[in-house]
């Protein structure tokens, strides 16, 4: 890092907030990624990139505008901040001769990827049984380094590194196919294999897709749904978490405006946004507008608490800065977004929770699905899941959806398990994606209405 040119740029973005510019701030990242992808035996692609550049933002009346160019130089970061300030009717910034070096340096990047591995594994999983027809993996490590000056003074950086590793099974059986998928994902990139391998993720993707070869059509109905604490946070990330970003409640799109202080879950429910837990995928030091990440508690004890914000939300509103303004790359404006959000455990054990879920639905592993923020309503699939009889589980069924309404559920959460389980993912928004993290206990949700196929209606 080049102290004497982040200096400077520190000057130019404290004497550009005049006249009717409210805010300003340079954003520089320096990164470089692998990726691989592994499909029907072969090594289908490699790719390597680099994406170094940087972005400049002013808010001026209210409005944002922003500018961004390759290169991050101090030459680059003024090119961009006069860029923005022209656009908002500032003016430009003093000519000055700024140096050409780069501001980020890197120690040490990341390694390219060995495909060798991928070829074993197919070998393994293929063999493991004659219904396999297709296996795919993926593989990508990246590593980023970011520095975020802002008008207030502040200059500070941040590294991410990610690494993720996904598994996708194909089997087929009397002309019906079904996938089976897996992944692994942290924000570390030396102990990534740590208490677990690429066989360990590949052989879960197999089991899925297996298991589903004999699965029944899922009933459908009000039930109740018995969600594992592995199945996946979509539940608090989509029917939940948008709805508590501050630009969502800003445009009047959340079902959760006017609610703070007010009651919107079962008192057993306390929800969680934090970016400090060490090596989790959505972990970082500050957010991208260079506020020092903390743990935000959105949801004590049924009670809402606050809502997530960025820099632009917490000045037009008034509302505390909580660290959720983030940014795909350089390219992108921050927005509120969420990073490792969660709800706290409780005390029920696993075979209490399977005993009240009495004649229901055990689910296992969550699927993607669609959520009306303002409203609430969502309608998520399921991957996996297993019809409950008598409070034990009979056998699997496949076709099952959960209809529902992110509070109304939050309400009927009538149990929650010890063991809280993180799993992660990538969050799209506004046309950028972000690594996040979503987490929940076990927890048996009451007459929740299950989705099944039309021959087992009614």
């Amino acid at each position: 890092m080049k102290n004497n040119d982040i200096a400077l740029l520190q000057e130019m973005v404290y004497n550009a907030v005049k006249h009717d510019t409210e805010y300003a701030d340079i954003f520089i990242q320096s990164g470089v990624s692998h990726s691989i992808h592994y499909e029907d035996g072969r090594t289908e692609e490699i790719t390597s990139s680099n994406t170094d550049g940087c972005g400049a933002r002013v808010i001026a009346g209210g409005r944002t505008f922003y500018s961004h160019t390759p290169g991050c130089s101090a030459r680059h970061a003024s090119k961009a901040l006069s860029a923005s300030l022209d656009s908002s009717g500032a003016g430009v910034l003093r000519e000055a001769s700024l140096p050409s070096d780069d501001l980020i340096e890197f120690n040490k990047r990341a390694n390219p990827l060995d495909a060798l591995i991928f070829k074993r594994i197919d070998a393994e999983i293929r063999k493991s049984s004659k219904y396999v027809r297709q296996v795919m993996f993926s593989y990508q490590v990246s590593e980023r380094k970011v520095l975020i000056i802002g008008s207030d003074g502040s200059a500070v950086q941040d590294s991410r590194n990610y690494c993720t590793f996904a598994a996708q099974v194909i089997t087929e059986k009397d002309g019906e196919l079904h996938t089976g998928s897996e992944r692994r994902s942290m924000a570390q990139l030396e102990n990534f294999w740590k208490g677990a391998s690429p066989d360990d993720v590949a052989r879960a993707a197999l089991n899925r897709a297996l298991l589903m070869l004999d699965a029944k059509p899922c009933p459908a109905g009000r039930m109740e749904v018995l969600l594992a604490g592995d199945a996946g946070g979509t539940i608090v990330h989509e029917a939940c978490g948008h709805g508590l970003e501050a630009d969502i409640v800003e445009k009047d799109f959340s079902v959760y405006k006017d609610k703070i202080g007010k009651r919107v879950a079962n008192e057993m429910i306390t929800m969680v946004d934090d970016p400090t837990i060490a090596c989790l995928y959505g972990s970082y030091k500050y957010d991208d507008e260079g506020t020092p990440a903390q743990r935000n508690v959105l949801i004590e004890n049924g009670v809402l608490k606050k809502y997530m914000t960025d820099i632009l939300s917490a000045r037009s509103y008034g509302m505390q800065l909580t660290g959720n303004g983030r940014r795909q790359s350089y390219r992108s404006i921050p927005v509120p977004r969420m990073s490792n959000t969660y709800i706290m455990s409780g005390e029920s054990e696993p075979e209490e929770m399977l005993a009240r879920t009495g004649n229901g639905l055990l689910v296992k592993k969550m699927g993607g699905g669609e959520v009306n923020p303002t409203t609430g309503d969502f309608v998520f699939y399921v991957s996996e899941a297993w019809l409950v009889e008598k409070g034990r589980t009979s056998y699997p069924v496949r076709g099952a959806t959960l209809i529902g309404n992110g509070p109304e559920t939050l309400r009927n959460i009538a149990l929650l398990g010890k063991c809280l389980v993180m799993d992660a993912g990538v969050c799209g928004k506004s046309g950028q994606s972000v690594p996040v993290t979503d987490g929940q206990p076990s927890m048996l949700v009451s007459n929740l209405t299950v989705g099944g196929s039309e021959e087992c209606r009614g």
